[in-house]
């Protein structure tokens, strides 16, 4: 074994090293000498908490030399062992803890099991951190005193510079969440909310919804953006502006119907239900998608507005626009389509459309299992409103060997018993020879 020599480590003064200069010379590695020092912070003489800032930064490259190769994260209390590998302390304890008696990056067995501080290394982390925390804390400000000052000028223009300026507000609530908490602490909220009319034009009401979206509202707020003619211009909006503007709309409506009791015949209008259906058609847009769908379902829950979405044609769109979704989409396509068929017009719908049962049966057993539950309730529904004409097709469609497979996988025993009673009465329109060959099994059913 070799004989461990104590090397000799180049002392650093209470300086504060930039990243560059420190690699150059060849002092991350050792421990350095000299204390940790007080950095500049433009607070006087305190010193910023290592801890707090890497928690109130936004994510962001790291060099590799702070962090630790155990956890992956910026070291607070580097140490370096004798192999001139460097760890946070904490990490390297709990690695001896475990029994282990080597460095964990080379695996090299210790011959010393010291660990030497790494002050520079320590301060060098501290002063890169306090630098992007400082940066942050004065953009915070700017972004701030902007904010305040939007706030006061939507208070006196109107026009184009009205526009200008919530255009100017959108993009910064979108980044910056100094800038929502400034714009509710400020009373923005209902300032914002009052340039929603009779009278607003549409570029000033796209701007409104983009920034409202990104905003925490109360109750109060809530209530307010629910009155029938701001819902009325919301989705006049939805219908008519870009792809942005109506995931906004959408996004905007479905916060205000989750966070409140609504009343359903202020927001479910056809119109707002036509234009859903227009946006979740749209597959180059996936987020506009997935937001249509969410509002859909949300609305759907409530049962006085599902025929009103049934007698807009919902139901073959939606039965359409299965096939090549991804499990996301399906689930929410599903749950829709099984809140429908809740009414006696959304069975017939579901009965009457070509599609329904080749396309629902399909998704039994191959997407997930909520599919595979949701897709059974639809299938359960339709048969049983019409035995007859619906279970033939459905056994045609393979659902008879796909129940089977249900019953035999490991799915939950609800849905297996589910899949028994479908079965049973999808049978009931053959003899048991005829049944046997449409399932493909060469034995006899119990």
């Amino acid at each position: 074994m070799p004989m461990y020599q104590p090397s000799s480590r180049r002392e650093v003064d209470s300086q504060v090293l930039d990243l560059e200069t420190a690699v150059k010379d060849g002092v991350l590695g050792g421990g350095g000498g000299g204390g940790c020092g007080v950095i500049a912070t433009g607070f006087g003489s305190e010193k910023l908490d290592l801890k707090l800032m890497i928690e109130e930064l936004e994510p962001m490259d790291v060099p590799m030399v702070f962090i630790c190769p155990i956890s992956l994260e910026p070291m607070h209390d580097p140490v370096t062992l004798c192999t001139g590998q460097t760890y946070e302390r904490s990490n390297i304890l709990k690695w001896f803890s475990l029994g282990h008696c080597t460095c964990p990056t080379t695996m090299q067995e210790l011959w010393d099991d010291s660990m030497t501080p790494n002050k520079t290394l320590q301060q060098l982390i501290h002063s890169w951190f306090s630098q992007k925390y400082l940066a942050m804390k004065k953009r915070s400000e700017d972004v701030q005193g902007r904010v305040k000052e939007i706030l006061e000028n939507l208070k006196k223009i109107k026009g184009q510079a009205r526009v200008q300026a919530l255009k100017e507000l959108r993009q910064v609530v979108q980044v910056h969440g100094t800038a929502k908490k400034t714009v509710v602490e400020n009373g923005g909220i209902g300032l914002i909310s009052s340039l929603l009319g009779p009278f607003t034009t549409h570029a000033v009401g796209c701007e409104v919804i983009g920034v409202l979206v990104y905003l925490n509202l109360d109750l109060n707020s809530m209530s307010d953006l629910l009155q029938p003619a701001k819902i009325s211009l919301m989705v006049d909006i939805l219908n008519e502006g870009s792809i942005e503007t109506k995931i906004n709309c959408t996004r905007l409506i479905g916060m205000l119907i989750e966070g409140t009791d609504f009343a359903s015949q202020n927001v479910a209008s056809l119109s707002l239900l036509v234009g859903l259906l227009r946006l979740v058609k749209d597959k180059k847009h996936p987020n506009g998608v997935v937001a249509g769908l969410n509002l859909l379902k949300t609305i759907c829950s409530h049962e006085p507005v599902r025929n009103s979405f049934v007698n807009v044609g919902a139901v073959p769109q939606l039965v359409e626009l299965i096939p090549g979704m991804n499990n996301e989409c399906l689930e929410l396509v599903l749950h829709i389509l099984e809140l429908l068929s809740s009414t006696p017009e959304g069975r017939l719908a579901l009965k009457d459309c070509p599609s329904t049962i080749p396309n629902v049966v399909k998704l039994l057993m191959k997407a997930s299992e909520n599919c595979t539950q949701l897709a059974l309730s639809i299938l359960w529904s339709i048969c049983k409103f019409a035995p007859e004409e619906c279970a033939s097709l459905a056994v045609d469609a393979g659902l008879a060997a796909k129940l089977l497979l249900v019953i035999q996988s490991g799915c939950n025993p609800v849905l297996k018993q589910r899949s028994a009673e479908l079965l049973k009465l999808c049978s009931l329109n053959y003899t048991t020879t005829i049944f046997i060959s449409k399932c493909k099994l060469t034995r006899t059913i119990q």
